[in-house]
């Protein structure tokens, strides 16, 4: 079976090729022109110098540290949608899913007094499970992304506050801290560390391992040109043997599983978990690929954008407050940078497949 290749910019005009005398550093100042995470580094950089300059709790160790971890919960997320969105496919209920994987540790462990290991197990499989069921009918149905999702979404904010609700009496879930399993758990999921008295969270390393992995299966290995290939032109990359059906299955599991750990992040780190939570933060995975250079047609993208796209969301979120701003413009803000996201990618695509 044939790999599929990614297209590459060939040499420039006479005087800028290999044999001119600034062919190279022209080539490399394109090619960097071209990456996908190249305009959300710049929008980063503007917004951390905008926030450096007019907001002073900005410049603190601990401001950074809040900020990185706010990036790293939503980014982990992020992530795993951009995949998907290169891939060609949307998932409206990435955000519920997260909850719904929360739920399913600590009520199953809770009701039944199993070790906590058991919860978590039983929380990754029902994650697993609902990616496979959304790329299931995609596939086999046809129908857009957007209504399989849509619909997962809603079924799945039902269960999480009528199943909660008639377990508990409550909307949130029992506390789990004191069962067998939690403490190794929440050193996994949940713990921190401390650098010159400021405190970090793990999380964070976790974040930047799962960036690095989707960036090194994006571009050195078959699966990451299988992605490319299904969300760039589906019909050509079934005609050249990519299983298009596998991918996009695998991609949606994906998903699941980062749902799965956010969840668990949430669920040591605060110990209970609220059955509504989640609603409206699938917008926010998504907002954040756009921003970091995803086109929202697929076949184009990268990990490392989506990661400096949730850095962008920690920085405004956080730079805000700090500001002394009035914090109903937040959402202002993120239709703008959507919107100016959403342009530069499309002119950098132009560009692109200009060259």
């Amino acid at each position: 079976m044939s790999d599929v290749v990614e297209a590459r910019p060939g040499p420039g005009p006479a005087g800028t090729g290999p044999g001119g005398d600034d062919g190279p550093r022209r080539s490399m100042l394109r090619q960097l022109f071209l990456r996908p995470e190249t305009g959300s580094l710049v929008g980063a950089v503007v917004i951390f110098v905008l926030f450096f300059v007019v907001a002073g709790p900005f410049r603190r160790v601990e401001s950074f540290a809040t900020i990185t971890y706010e990036a790293s919960v939503l980014g982990i997320m992020a992530v795993a949608v951009a995949l998907l969105m290169i891939g060609g496919e949307f998932d409206l209920s990435a955000g519920v899913a997260v909850t719904t994987s929360a739920i399913t540790a600590a009520e199953l462990s809770y009701q039944l007094t199993l070790n906590v290991w058991v919860g978590v197990i039983a929380a990754l499989a029902v994650s697993l499970a609902i990616g496979w069921f959304n790329g299931y009918l995609v596939v086999r149905t046809g129908l857009p992304s957007f209504l399989v999702t849509l619909g997962t979404f809603l079924m799945l904010q039902g269960v999480n506050l009528a199943v909660t609700r008639q377990i508990t009496g409550t909307v949130s879930t029992q506390r789990i801290s004191d069962m067998d399993g939690f403490g190794s758990l929440e050193a996994i999921f949940a713990s921190e560390w401390d650098i010159g008295g400021v405190r970090f969270r793990t999380v964070i390393l976790w974040w930047l391992l799962f960036v690095a992995v989707a960036t090194w299966v994006l571009l050195r290995t078959r699966v990451g040109n299988w992605i490319f290939a299904v969300g760039g032109n589906e019909a050509s990359a079934r005609a050249v043997g990519v299983p298009v059906a596998k991918v996009k299955i695998g991609l949606y599991m994906a998903v699941g599983f980062a749902a799965w750990f956010v969840g668990m992040h949430l669920l040591f780190s605060l110990q209970t978990v609220q059955a509504g939570e989640g609603v409206g933060n699938e917008f926010q995975y998504i907002i954040a690929a756009v921003i970091g250079g995803c086109l929202l047609t697929g076949g184009y993208g990268s990990a490392i954008g989506a990661a400096i796209g949730a850095f962008i969301f920690g920085m405004t979120r956080q730079g805000i407050v700090y500001a002394g701003w009035n914090p109903d413009w937040y959402m202002t803000f993120l239709g703008a940078m959507l919107i100016l996201a959403t342009l530069t990618n499309l002119y950098v695509k132009k560009l692109a497949a200009r060259r």
